[in-house]
């Protein structure tokens, strides 16, 4: 007996967002401060509703364009990382890596519950915030949610999450 499954992907032109931040890797490496223009798109995989889809394309794009929106030209600043300490200020934000020490005006960073602001992590962070909004808007509980993040125009970085309607 076949099995079906639906899905909906959005990815349009405005789910971007302009972010500086800087990734360590290797243990001790650290990247210079730079930005990205990154692109998101996003799938979400499940049941058709009492209207024949998954979830409501334009409750998915305004919500994915919400969630772009609070990271759009700022600093993305990781507060799990084991190595980079970010203290939050009143009016600033000081994070600091080995001998290197950046601050921020307050206002211009959006601190991340991540440990490295990767394409990948950032991705995690978004589809997090997605299913969060689709189970409090009560619009779909998805099997199964994908989300993509460009950061260089064919450099992508996808978080897939399954189990979510257990």
């Amino acid at each position: 007996m076949p099995q079906e499954s639906y899905y909906v992907r959005v990815t349009k032109d405005y789910l971007v967002f302009s972010a500086a931040h800087f990734i360590t890797f290797n243990g001790n490496m650290c990247e210079r401060l730079h930005g990205h223009n990154y692109r998101v798109a996003a799938e979400v995989y499940g049941q058709l509703d009492e209207n024949h889809y998954v979830v409501d394309f334009v409750f998915l794009r305004n919500t994915l364009k919400r969630i772009v929106d609070l990271l759009d030209h700022h600093m993305l600043l990781p507060t799990q990382h084991a190595q980079v300490q970010v203290i939050e200020r009143e009016d600033e934000v000081e994070a600091t890596f080995e001998d290197r020490r950046w601050i921020f005006p307050r206002e211009d960073c959006v601190l991340l519950p991540l440990p490295n602001t990767t394409a990948e992590q950032l991705a995690r962070y978004i589809a997090g915030c997605l299913v969060s909004e689709l189970r409090s808007q009560r619009q779909v509980i998805p099997v199964k949610v994908l989300v993509e993040v460009d950061e260089n125009e064919g450099q992508v970085g996808v978080y897939e999450v399954t189990g979510l309607d257990a």
